[in-house]
């Protein structure tokens, strides 16, 4: 008689499903109908005690089903559901055939068209819980073996997924880990770059530290409530990441918009997103944490999750947000007519120096001298841009206005290591500071007048007189990129041992064609690389150091 599957109603299959073994004992009917229930419909019943993935198409309900263990004539259960994306509505209805319908089948004193007939009489069908929204919510409540329960699903905005997990084993521990009685996280600190948060331990962390940690997800759009909705919202904007967004320090392989960092036992996971960046940290069992590196003035999110590190599942506290500091305004620092002053500027942190310069002549003169690294400067007059580039060498920028007219110079470095550059505004033009320049700071070196033991430069001069110093250095061949690349530009002869030192000369022509000196350096080491420099100093004092060469003498001559 296994047609009858076919004929009758969904709610009433535990009863039909007795026309497999009529008259067979009460317990035995049971355990048949749990056994065509499962060959029926075994691609929905809910495992127990196991997290189940479910995907849900847009409008299409999905069912699952499942029948408690037979035993006591109650049994407690539990279900947790878990939206990953979208907000969700989901119902448990429960199915319950009456007894005299069970006995009349049972003694074959109903056909199949009987049992149609009388359904609505002898069953009795309920909805015990409903839900809509995107939170995790759990069910925890007491069945009969003989009830069958339908869980259905629906997603109306998209096609998403969710985790389900059924238990009816409510006394060996949980798979999700426990929050405390008051879940909120609180904002103890905020400066312009960190927050400071803290929260209650978990009931979980105390009881089993080496597998339980905390993991803190930052990001700038909202708060997530559970992990899989984070993960779920990381792919949406176009990454590939592991199941479990590698919060249990597995190795897993990260994508190129991925940057981890693990130091002091935390574990950093910066996700480049199109909403920005989302960080994952985990810290292990603290229960405090200062967020670093943030950008002033800016709303982020924060939530935290307890995480199992042998199951992988995770609970979530209830989110918080804070707002970072704005940057203190920056100081505004009066330029004096003629006077030079060194900016030192940091680059990790990019920030502005403001000079400011009341003008009392109608044309004034601003030189900026690189020293190191990168810099960029802006210049406004009466709050209009007049000059933006970035600075290279010796720069001299003369700008035309009128008297008492603002100027606002701003500078920062273009690079992340700190750089430093010279500065130094004047309408004396008859005055300057900084000597008079050549054409070109470069220095020649001659390949065919280079000996084993002497080596000959050359450099351009100008119309004034001046002082040049030359300073040779010995060094080694992996030297050579971090010597230029730390070379102050604006440190003079006085930075350097006077063991350096190979001489100093006047030097000037009229005729800026023949403004050109050569110099021949003796008593070097045959196949020796040096380093080279030639200093500018013009009336001033003020130093101006050309670009250095690099020579190696020949192994044989």
């Amino acid at each position: 008689m296994s047609w009858c599957w076919f004929y009758l109603p969904l709610h009433l299959l535990m009863a039909a499903c007795l026309c497999h073994s009529i008259k067979a004992p009460t317990s035995s009917l049971q355990q048949s109908f749990k056994s065509n229930l499962f060959n029926f419909y075994h691609s929905l019943i809910l495992a127990d005690g196991k997290e189940t993935t479910i995907h849900l198409l847009k409008d299409i309900p999905k069912r699952y089903y499942f029948v408690l263990e037979e035993g006591r004539a109650l049994a407690p259960f539990s279900i947790t559901v878990t939206p990953c994306d979208v907000p969700i509505e989901w119902s448990i209805l429960v199915h319950k055939a009456s007894a005299s319908l069970l006995g009349q089948v049972a003694q074959g004193e109903h056909d199949t068209q009987d049992i149609s007939n009388t359904q609505k009489a002898t069953s009795f069908v309920s909805t015990i819980f409903n839900y809509k929204g995107n939170s995790v919510e759990t069910y925890m409540g007491m069945s009969s073996h003989s009830a069958l329960y339908m869980l259905e699903f629906l997603s109306t905005e998209r096609d998403t997924h969710i985790t389900v997990y059924l238990t009816t084993d409510t006394t060996s521990g949980h798979l999700y880990p426990e929050l405390p009685l008051d879940p909120r996280l609180d904002v103890v600190g905020i400066g312009h770059t960190t927050v400071t948060l803290t929260w209650k331990h978990s009931p979980s962390v105390l009881q089993h530290r080496e597998n339980i940690q905390y993991c803190l997800l930052v990001n700038e759009k909202h708060n997530y409530k559970s992990l899989c909705a984070a993960e779920t919202a990381i792919r949406s904007s176009g990454m590939k990441l592991p199941a479990t967004l590698a919060l249990s320090l597995s190795p897993y392989l990260l994508e190129p918009q991925q940057v981890m960092i693990l130091s002091n036992s935390e574990l950093s996971i910066i996700n480049r997103v199109s909403s920005g960046e989302v960080r994952q940290i985990c810290m292990g069992t603290k229960n405090t944490y200062t967020v670093p590196n943030l950008s002033p003035s800016t709303q982020y999110y924060f939530d935290v999750f307890v995480v199992n590190l042998l199951t992988n599942a995770s609970a979530a506290y209830t989110g918080t947000f804070a707002r970072t500091l704005e940057e203190p305004e920056p100081k505004v620092m009066e330029l004096k007519d003629g006077k030079v002053v060194q900016v030192v500027l940091d680059g990790k942190k990019q920030k502005f120096h403001t000079l400011q310069y009341q003008a009392r002549h109608k044309k004034v003169q601003f030189t900026f001298q690189l020293c190191h690294g990168q810099v960029r400067v802006h210049i406004t007059k009466n709050g209009k841009t007049v000059a933006s580039e970035n600075i290279l060498g010796l720069r001299y920028l003369s700008l035309k206005g009128k008297l008492l007219d603002t100027y606002l110079v701003q500078l920062r470095s273009t690079e992340e290591s700190n750089s430093s550059v010279k500065v130094q505004v004047s309408s004396q033009f008859n005055k300057p500071l900084f000597p008079l320049l050549p054409e070109s700071l470069k220095i020649k070196s001659f390949s065919k007048l280079r000996t084993c033991n002497s080596i000959t430069i050359a450099w351009l001069g100008t119309q004034e007189q001046s002082k040049y110093c030359v300073y040779k250095k010995q060094i080694e061949e992996d030297q050579v990129w971090t010597e230029l690349r730390s070379t102050d530009r604006c440190s003079g002869p006085e930075s350097r041992h006077k063991s350096e030192k190979v001489l100093c000369k006047y030097f000037y022509d009229v005729n800026l064609q023949r403004a050109v000196t050569t110099e021949t350096i003796k008593g070097l080491d045959a196949g020796t690389l040096y380093l080279f420099d030639v200093y500018l100093i013009g009336p001033s004092g003020i130093p101006v150091r050309y670009h250095s060469k690099v020579v190696k003498t020949r192994k044989k001559c």
